[in-house]
Formats: structure tokens, C-alpha cells, sequence
């Protein structure tokens, strides 16, 4: 049977386009103000490509070396830094610096490197103490991305092959608090479907980036486990647009998303999704428009 036509990640072009014409104005935790819309689905068959944005370049070498900082459980920014990957560099754990606005504060966040209990640690060690990003936590809680794993290959028809990120415990020890807080895997006719659930979808700057992380993510549990990409689903709950990107989201409606085809992943040398490096993994045959920058919201 031929693979399903591709969309070309217009569904991506449609989440925009419906908050900026239904969202409702909403204050928010950085004091930019938002546009908003309450629920939205994101969803993508992996058999039409990989989803990655073509209307504008998103750099898939930072999707993909956060991803294995979160697979290796690291709370440590520096370790991105030292691969080139910024991306976390103005955030960092209360424990260290308290979060506010002012200048002199978010330059304490800049220099501390510590970020907290993050979402791979809680993929790693859910229910330990987190102490410090040096701290050895060895065989302390529970690590979910191993028993999820494990569960996929001897009880594949469960319902409950699931991680979580969100901790209550946790969550005053990390800023901002796990905006993607769980994802789910479903295995249907050979297939494996990843379900990731979002409380908070900056859709300028995150949601591209979140949306190609658990395709790949998707990607390696296949490969891991040996079945073949199934569909990708995004659970989307305040689902919003920073009004200071609106202008440049509006630039990014007048790209064709048809233009350019969807790239193919291909990871060589793969052994173990624990053992997997993000050099390992590459975009085939990816085109797109220019980059269109957006300030982030800290």
C-alpha cells in the first residue's frame, strides 16, 4: 500500500492561522501578553516524512542535541554549551538563582549552570531528591525511559507505556516547569504511535522544536524496539503566540508550505537509544525558507 500523501506540515501554518484569528488576548508569566486558544491537536503520519518545518529553517542539530541531553538525563546547561547548543543558557534552577524579571537576576541565571530537575532527569530518576546537577544519582528512582523500553518489548498491547515529566514535587525547582510533561506510546499493527501531552505551546519558538524532539524520539523507540513510524500526536493545551512574534508569523503565512517536500531521518550505527549520540542522526534532503527570528520570552 503507498504511504498517505504528505501535508507538508501545513497543519503547523493552520495552528497559526487559528490563533491569530480566535485567540483571546492573556497576560502571562514573562509580561509580554499572549494570544491564546485553549486545546489544539497536532498531528503527523511519520510514513509521509519527517516533520520538520519548511517555512522557515529550523536547526536540527539543536533539536537533536537536546534530546540527548534529556535521554542522558543531564541537568547540566554546560554540556549543551560545550556542543554549541544555547538554547537553555538564560534559564536556570530556583534553587540556585530565584526567578524575576530584573536585569541583575537574569544575568545570575545566565552564569549558574544548573538547571534543575528537567525533563530528562525525570525521565531518568523519577521520585529521587534532586540536589545538584553534579549530584551521582545512581539507582535513585525510577527510570522511566528504561522500564518504558522494556515494557514496549514484552507487553506491547499495554495502555500504559507512558513517561512523565511533571513532578509536583519537583516543580518549583525548575523554571519554566515542564511545558511538554508526559508522552505516551501506543503500538497498532506494527506500528509505534507517540501522544505527547503540552500544558504551554509557544508556537513560534517551541512548538517546531517540540514537534521534531518526539518525532524523533518516535524515531529511535522504533528503531529501539523494532517497529516500524507510526503517528506522531501533539495534545496542545494553552496553545499560544507571543504578541511581539505576531509580524513575523504573519511573514511566515506567505510561505508556501508545499514548496518543499519533507526530509527522511536516518540514524547509522544505531545500537541503543541509551547509547545514541544526536551526531548519529541525520536530516536527508531537507529544504526550506529562510530563518525568521523571534526574541524569546524569558
Amino acid at each position: 500500500m503507498a504511504p498517505p500523501v504528505a501535508k507538508r506540515m501545513k497543519q503547523y501554518l493552520d495552528i497559526v492561522k487559528t490563533i491569530l484569528e480566535k485567540g483571546e488576548k492573556k497576560e502571562d508569566r514573562t509580561g509580554t501578553g499572549t494570544l491564546v486558544v485553549p486545546g489544539i491537536i497536532f498531528q503527523h503520519d511519520m510514513a509521509t516524512g519527517f516533520p520538520l518545518l519548511t517555512t522557515k529553517k529550523v536547526p536540527y542539530r539543536l533539536v537533536a542535541s537536546e534530546l540527548e541531553f534529556f535521554i542522558k538525563g543531564i541537568a547540566d546547561k554546560k554540556w549543551l554549551q560545550e556542543r554549541n547548543n544555547h538554547i537553555w543558557d538564560e534559564w536556570c534552577t530556583p534553587l540556585k538563582v530565584t526567578y524575576r524579571h530584573d536585569e541583575e537576576t537574569k544575568k545570575k541565571m545566565f552564569e549558574e549552570r544548573d538547571l534543575g530537575a528537567i525533563y530528562g532527569w525525570e525521565w531518568r530518576h523519577f521520585g529521587a531528591e534532586y540536589k545538584s546537577y553534579d549530584t551521582d544519582y545512581t539507582g535513585q528512582g525510577v527510570d522511566q525511559l528504561k522500564r518504558l523500553v522494556n515494557d514496549i518489548k514484552t507487553t506491547p498491547e499495554s495502555r500504559q507505556l507512558l513517561v512523565l515529566a511533571w513532578n509536583p514535587v519537583d516543580r518549583d525547582k525548575v523554571v519554566p516547569p515542564y511545558c511538554h510533561f508526559g508522552f505516551q506510546v501506543t503500538i497498532v499493527n506494527k506500528r509505534l504511535n507517540l501522544f505527547w501531552f503540552q500544558r504551554s505551546i509557544d508556537v513560534a519558538l517551541g512548538l517546531p522544536f517540540n514537534i521534531a524532539s518526539y518525532a524523533t524520539m518516535l524515531h529511535l523507540l522504533a528503531k529501539e524496539t523494532g517497529y516500524q513510524e507510526g503517528i506522531l500526536t501533539g495534545m496542545l493545551t494553552d496553545t499560544h503566540i507571543y504578541l511581539n512574534h505576531i509580524n513575523n508569523l504573519k511573514e511566515q503565512l506567505t510561505r508556501d508550505p508545499n514548496k518543499y517536500p519533507l526530509p527522511r531521518l536516518e540514524t547509522k550505527n544505531f545500537t541503543s537509544i541509551f547509547d545514541w549520540q544526536y551526531t548519529d542522526t541525520e536530516v536527508i534532503g531537507y529544504e526550506s525558507y529562510p530563518t525568521i527570528k523571534f526574541d524569546i520570552a524569558v
